[in-house]
């Protein structure tokens, strides 16, 4: 039998061990100790998946030899074999070694096998997921390096080429070439439009919340500034109204994905008319913060409306979308532990209610 289950038995009477051994060793992979600091230092130095160690020995009990035992080496699942029943003993192996099982003495060979078996089980089942966790540990460094080379890497060069494109516009008098460089300027808007909606679409989907106290009008002013500087808002008129008089608790950038995709959808499905807006009303009191997103766009349609938060799920047949946004607001929204009401009417507007709990106070 291959891959045999590693067992650590620590008694201080020799016939115990040797009946143990004789009893077990052609299906489990055993080893023994006379006390508990020859055990230690099997454990110390050796993998076991299961210990089992007697209550009553000379110089260290079964219970004090798992409390230096957990200090030592917490993975090996632990049994205490007891031959006298003391209740404070059985709550000292509880809260002391974490034990998982007790057995009574004298003990019985199924009954020892089948709790090294359950034993081993869960051991096997902690250590697949300790290895899963480190991996995923992994993946989200990994993660983290490649959303700083997409945001530096990317979209610093994309810049420069927008920039140089407009410098080169200015230069030129013939309308068709004008049209081409128009065209590069459209294009690596939207590339770069794409790469803004990936990091966000990161930071939305990270679990961990970061909370600190939120100022919503330094984040609107600071949005609102990159708005102009990559968009054309000539003929929308935007209303904001923030009342913020409660201090407020919550994960930044996810405040800022929320805002960010409300506002960009509200500019981006625009109907093609005069009396163009957008409206940004926030609101904090001491039982949260609520966010109200309007816009007097082309709306959407009933069948839509139950989609429009899935992911790429796109509404209109217009090619400005990622099908991102709407998604990133409901998973932010959501690890804020708030929740979203849209209301809409297609040729009339959209307006998107959020409501977001205090997370310090949540």
């Amino acid at each position: 039998m291959t891959n045999r289950i590693e067992v650590l038995y620590i008694d201080d009477e020799d016939n115990n061990l040797n009946s143990f051994k004789a009893a077990l060793r052609k299906e489990f992979r055993v080893q023994t100790a006379i006390d508990a600091e020859d055990g230690l230092i099997l454990a110390k130095n050796h993998e076991f998946q299961v210990v089992i160690a007697d209550q009553r020995m000379p110089g260290m009990t079964g219970v004090e030899f798992f409390e230096k035992l957990v200090e030592i080496n917490p993975d090996p699942i632990r049994i205490l074999l007891t031959g006298y029943s003391d209740i404070t003993s059985v709550i000292d192996a509880i809260n002391r070694g974490e034990v998982y099982r007790f057995i009574d003495k004298p003990w019985n060979i199924e009954q020892i096998k089948n709790a090294i078996l359950n034993a081993a089980e869960i051991f096997n089942a902690r250590k697949e997921l300790k290895e899963k966790n480190n991996r995923l540990q992994k993946l989200h460094s990994e993660m983290n390096q490649f959303v700083y080379s997409l945001s530096h890497e990317l979209r610093g060069p994309l810049m420069s080429i927008s920039g140089i494109s407009k410098l080169a516009k200015m230069e030129v008098k013939d309308p068709g070439i004008i049209e081409y460089f128009e065209m590069i300027d459209s294009a690596t808007l939207k590339l770069d439009d794409f790469i803004y909606k990936m990091l966000d679409f990161y930071r939305s989907t990270k679990i961990e919340n970061k909370i600190v106290t939120i100022k919503f009008e330094d984040i609107l002013s600071q949005l609102l500034d990159e708005y102009k500087l990559k968009w054309n808002l000539d003929g929308i008129e935007i209303f904001l109204s923030i009342d913020q008089k409660d201090v407020f608790h919550s994960d930044e950038s996810k405040i800022r994905v929320i805002l960010n995709n409300l506002f960009s959808n509200a500019f981006k499905f625009q109907k093609d008319e005069d009396g163009k807006w957008i409206k940004i009303n926030i609101e904090v009191n001491p039982k949260g913060a609520m966010i109200e997103v309007s816009d007097n766009g082309i709306g959407i349609e009933d069948k839509h409306k139950n989609d429009v938060f899935n992911l790429f799920h796109r509404a209109t047949q217009r090619n400005v979308g990622s099908g991102l946004g709407l998604y990133m607001v409901k998973e932010s929204i959501e690890q804020l532990k708030g929740h979203v009401i849209l209301n809409s009417v297609p040729k009339i507007g959209t307006k998107v209610h959020v409501h977001l709990p205090d997370l310090l106070e949540f």
